[in-house]
């Protein structure tokens, strides 16, 4: 589900394009011997058959000078941040301040990576810079050539890096075969014409996978389900929003949580959201709560992070609080601690790791952290029976 994201850093004009090109076998970044081509991180995709599905991130050079150079810059290390592994790229025996300080950002954020030489048939690694890096890294460097290089070698370096990445079910720990799953979908005004959401997708792929059964229904047509059919689900999973109406509809001995609930749990972070969600109780006048969403889309009146959650918290609490958007993985500007309270989405568009960084400055401050899903459910008072599934799960039978 999750892709892994690999950044390919280094100064300018040491051949990262060049190496996408040949990873991918494919002619798709443009590569010039003018320092600077790559203005702007560029993410290519690729399936490597066995281990995992990739996305190359090609940056720009950390040496880039001037004003506009230090924003590409800036750039390369939000790409670092958000990256599942990195592989330096250095040429023509060049190590020095700028690759430590790459490496540097490589440890703070705990990403495997590789140093590679690349133009090897330039110039070949010396014995010192060969000794400079295992000792500085742990590990060899690797030397080649995209000119004379072997493209497999390459792959199978890429390979040892990342390792084989083993899928995680969203339900897996919740079902055996042969068991239905109700899911919950809304449509409404911010439902895309034609077509479901991604969690809703995703769920769905994941409940075939765990070899059981979806109903799909929107809240009105529960009560006719549960009229007509002699079907029990085994585990209903609901849009969040949705809780109000759906969870009086649900007999209490059937398993009840949210799809972003189930994000939340699969993607990291599921401790920190819970005692964060806490938090809420302990809100004052004057608070300012940041929600995070990592999609950039449409918002209208509907809008479960820019009105309904505010609108929610502010009846709630009965408090005056004021509320920052940030949309994407767009730059955070205020200091973490500014913040009484985070409330992240789900994150159906961005990897564990994406996530988990993004967090990381928060938690590390020690400023409490939700989820949509959390937060809403703590809100209808069903926050208990909303993470149940995850924090009590039945015992499944092998």
């Amino acid at each position: 589900m999750d892709k892994v994201h690999i950044a390919l850093v280094g100064r300018t004009n040491t051949g990262k394009s060049s190496l996408i090109n040949c990873l991918l076998d494919q002619e798709r970044a443009i590569v010039s011997n003018v320092a600077g081509t790559t203005t702007d991180p560029v993410r290519k995709s690729y399936e490597i058959p066995g281990t995992a599905s990739v996305v190359f991130i090609d940056t720009p050079g950390i040496d880039d000078t001037g004003e506009l150079g230090k924003l590409r810059v800036e750039k390369t290390f939000d790409a670092l941040r958000q990256a599942d592994a990195a592989i330096l790229v250095i040429s023509g025996n060049r190590f020095g301040e700028p690759e430590e300080r790459l490496l540097e950002e490589c440890k703070t954020w705990e990403l495997p990576f590789l140093v590679l030489h690349n133009k090897s048939d330039e110039s070949l690694p010396t014995a010192e810079l060969q000794e400079q890096i295992r000792t500085s890294c742990g590990s060899p460097l690797l030397p080649f050539s995209t000119v004379q290089g072997d493209r497999q070698t390459l792959l199978e370096a890429v390979i040892r890096l990342i390792g084989k990445r083993e899928h995680r079910s969203l339900l897996g720990g919740l079902l055996r075969p042969g068991q239905f799953v109700m899911l919950v979908t809304p449509i409404d005004s911010e439902a895309p014409t034609g077509r479901m959401i991604l969690p809703q997708v995703q769920m769905l792929r994941d409940i075939l996978d765990n070899r059981c059964t979806a109903i799909v229904l929107q809240p009105e047509e529960i009560p006719a389900f549960f009229a007509s059919s002699p079907l029990r689900p085994h585990l209903v999973v609901t849009d969040s929003q949705a809780f109000g109406k759906v969870a009086p509809q649900i007999p209490d001995d059937i398993p009840l949580t949210s799809f972003s609930i189930v994000f939340a749990h699969h993607k990291g972070n599921f401790e920190n959201y819970l005692a964060g969600t806490r938090h809420i109780d302990r809100l004052r006048d004057g608070d300012r709560i940041l929600m995070l969403e990592s999609c950039s889309h449409h918002t209208s009146c509907e809008d479960i992070g820019r009105h309904k959650i505010p609108a929610l918290l502010k009846k709630y609490t009965g408090k005056q609080l004021d509320f920052d958007f940030i949309s994407a993985l767009s730059p955070i500007r205020r200091p973490f601690t500014d913040y009484a309270l985070v409330i992240q989405c789900g994150g159906c568009m961005v990897t564990s790791r994406q996530l988990c960084n993004r967090l990381k400055p928060a938690v590390d401050a020690g400023v409490p952290v939700s989820n949509y899903g959390m937060t809403l459910a703590w809100l209808q008072g069903i926050f208990p029976r909303a993470t149940a599934p995850f924090t009590c799960p039945p015992n499944l039978p092998a």
